[in-house]
């Protein structure tokens, strides 16, 4: 479903329109909750992450360049409200050793018949949050290494081995799961 006339919301959601503000966050609500779902530990913090989220998208919409996709501009407003929210946390980047995480040499394993989305983030909110936003940023939102190193201020080293933890971390999940 696409926005009526998104140039003339986005002209109103600037002069502070709330009735245009709302059409917008009712439309782009559901994809951006299902985002910070896959960041946060808790349904009230991704409920806070969308709230502060779409702050900033109201705040700076005169940034956004007419002729792109409004959609992915939201969402990497999103994304960097989440890895705020995160980093806010110090302790959210893992310094575990490798060797204190089992299953880094496990083969893949594959969904049990009848799971779905809904189960997979469960068991992506068990994750510790360094590894969940490192996942998120490299497995499904497709940043390279290097861009998810900038992003957290981290090595990208570092980026790599939280995304091989988190994977080995999955499958131990997926694994516990098949066996009970």
């Amino acid at each position: 479903m696409s926005i009526p006339d998104p140039e003339k919301l986005i002209k109103a959601c600037i002069k502070g329109d709330r009735l245009a503000q709302k059409a917008m966050y009712d439309h782009f609500k559901g994809k951006m909750y299902a985002l910070c779902l896959r960041y946060a530990t808790q349904q009230a913090e991704a409920e806070d992450m969308l709230l502060q989220g779409f702050f900033k998208v109201f705040r700076d919409l005169h940034q956004f360049t007419p002729g792109n996709s409004l959609e992915g501009w939201i969402r990497r407003v999103m994304v960097r409200t989440a890895l705020m929210q995160l980093r806010s946390n110090k302790r959210w980047i893992s310094t575990l050793p490798e060797t204190d995480w089992p299953g880094d040499n496990e083969p893949d394993a594959h969904l049990p018949p009848g799971m779905d989305t809904q189960h997979i983030l469960r068991m992506m909110r068990q994750l510790p949050p360094g590894y969940r936003a490192v996942f998120n940023l490299y497995a499904i939102e497709g940043y390279s290494h290097r861009e998810i190193a900038e992003q957290l201020d981290i090595s990208e080293s570092t980026s790599k081995s939280q995304y091989l933890r988190a994977k080995a971390a999955l499958r131990k999940l997926l694994q516990d799961q098949k066996v009970s």
